[in-house]
């Protein structure tokens, strides 16, 4: 038995466990650290969601269960399987024994798999007839300045949202082979390792290389003391002038969303995610192994990656080719 006060009270705010009450400040400074704070941040509202519930900690296999059951037709079995995981979290942090891993839980789990399971919804790749369209719709603002920089670096590195918004001056390098990015932390890569990616010039009228180059250009002032840490995509006013905040993930998402619109796309259709996808899918088509493509994104296996080159072959060496 363990001498843990119960997490309960049905409506009243709670705090995620951070680790068991026993351990020094020191170790428990480290577990902390070991969590990214966006996936914290999720693991307290799935907790205090269980609780409102009345639900509490430690539960038993059969609360999560019924927990599970009721919501079985309200929710994805996505957004449940990430309950589970989260609900499993604040028990192993306390020392407590997890029922989430127990055989009624997961059969649970897998028969509102069975029953409601959906496909996982994909969006479209921004692929380059797309993006050239999207980027030849821009005029000359500061806001087509940055906004053709942030599509075309998206692109051309197969950035995530997070990784395009973490940017600064101090993670480029130009050269006469083109632009060196240096991604210094990303969602496979907590840790903080890093990575360099590089983008070499385009041999047309749109190059990422230079479309940085001019938006940098505009927006950093070299005798600015903080000019060479400054992010690099930042929020632009209704008056046009340029912030000095951060630009977020969901602006890069609403920038994919308009510019697509205003090239004549589908913006429904697309994400944040969509440049990333779309460099994926153009160097697929183009030819590019796996572990090449694999060097820009990041991917640390294959297996993510490879429903991108699956759909990107879709019409490539079709056995109905020929056949009408």
């Amino acid at each position: 038995m363990h001498d843990t006060q119960p997490l309960n009270g049905q409506n009243q705010k709670v705090q995620y466990p951070a680790h068991p009450p026993a351990l020094s400040d020191t170790v428990a400074g480290y577990i902390h650290a070991a969590i990214a704070d966006r996936t914290r941040q999720a693991y307290q509202e799935d907790l205090q969601r269980f609780i409102n519930w009345s639900g509490q900690i430690p539960s038993s296999a059969e609360q999560i269960a019924a927990y599970l059951a009721v919501h079985g037709e309200t929710h994805a079995p996505a957004t449940l399987g990430r309950w589970v995981v989260s609900l499993g979290k604040a028990h192993t942090t306390l020392g407590l024994e997890n029922p989430c891993t127990s055989a009624l839980v997961r059969t649970t789990l897998r028969g509102i798999r069975r029953q409601r399971g959906t496909a996982q919804r994909r969006v479209a790749p921004t692929g380059r007839d797309d993006l050239i369209a999207m980027v030849r719709a821009m005029g000359n603002t500061p806001r087509d300045f940055r906004d053709r920089a942030l599509l075309l670096i998206g692109f051309a590195g197969a950035l995530r949202r997070s990784e395009l918004v973490a940017l600064t001056t101090a993670d480029t390098i130009f050269s006469a082979a083109g632009l060196t990015l240096t991604i210094r932390r990303s969602k496979t890569d907590q840790e903080g390792h890093g990575r360099l990616i590089g983008i070499p010039y385009g041999r047309g009228a749109i190059c990422p290389v230079q479309a940085l180059q001019d938006w940098l250009t505009l927006s950093i002032d070299p005798a600015d003391p903080e000019a060479r840490t400054a992010p690099i995509f930042r929020p632009i006013n209704k008056h046009g002038q340029i912030t000095d905040q951060v630009l977020s993930g969901h602006a890069v998402a609403k920038i994919v969303k308009q510019r697509c619109a205003a090239a004549g796309l589908s913006p429904e259709h697309y994400s944040g995610h969509s440049l990333r996808a779309g460099f994926c899918t153009a160097a697929a088509l183009n030819g590019a192994p796996s572990w090449q493509i694999r060097k820009i994104s990041g991917h640390k296996t294959n297996a993510m990656l490879e429903r991108y080159i699956r759909d990107a072959r879709l019409f490539h060496d079709n056995p109905l080719q020929g056949l009408f």
